[in-house]
């Protein structure tokens, strides 16, 4: 998936730390979801939601719904490279997706996700407009979605 990518947003890197693996000697998937969250906050970071921001006015992004998918092993020490493309932006609400590779954002990804926030106002406790700047920020990260966005988890046939 390529798209517009604004010159302010770098990609996220984390390098896979020893206690993330799991007893079958791979990423265990709580520390997916964590990787994918520090790339979230990066972009929130990058579209003016930072620490200050959320320390000044009370809003914050709330994720409201998220699927990830867990599509290959990932090993101990791996490097791993976060790309964030924004699917939609409304005057509240930011649909987003993350997709994960093992080294350079090249290939096919190791894992994703998809993400449905709303933007809250803590002290009223409800979903409150996205700053005009963080909007208009978001708007330039706009990429097509992947034939996978949108979907849930496939229902499984009893086995008869």
């Amino acid at each position: 998936m390529t798209g517009h990518r604004p010159a302010g947003l770098p990609l996220f890197r984390q390098t896979v730390r020893d206690d993330w693996i799991d007893y079958n000697g791979h990423l265990s998937e709580a520390y997916y979801v964590l990787i994918f969250g520090f790339a979230t906050d990066a972009l929130m970071d990058a579209a003016g939601l930072d620490a200050a921001y959320r320390d000044r006015t009370g809003c914050s992004l709330y994720t409201v719904e998220a699927h990830v998918r867990y599509l290959h092993e990932v090993a101990r020490g791996s490097e791993l490279t976060v790309r964030t493309t924004v699917l939609g932006v409304d005057g509240k609400k930011l649909r987003l997706l993350h997709e994960m590779f093992a080294g350079a954002p090249s290939g096919s990804p190791v894992a994703t996700e998809e993400l449905f926030t709303l933007h809250v106002d803590q002290t009223a406790g409800s979903a409150a407009p996205l700053p005009d700047a963080s909007r208009e920020y978001f708007a330039e990260l706009l990429g097509p979605a992947p034939a996978w966005a949108g979907h849930g988890i496939r229902a499984v046939q009893p086995h008869r």
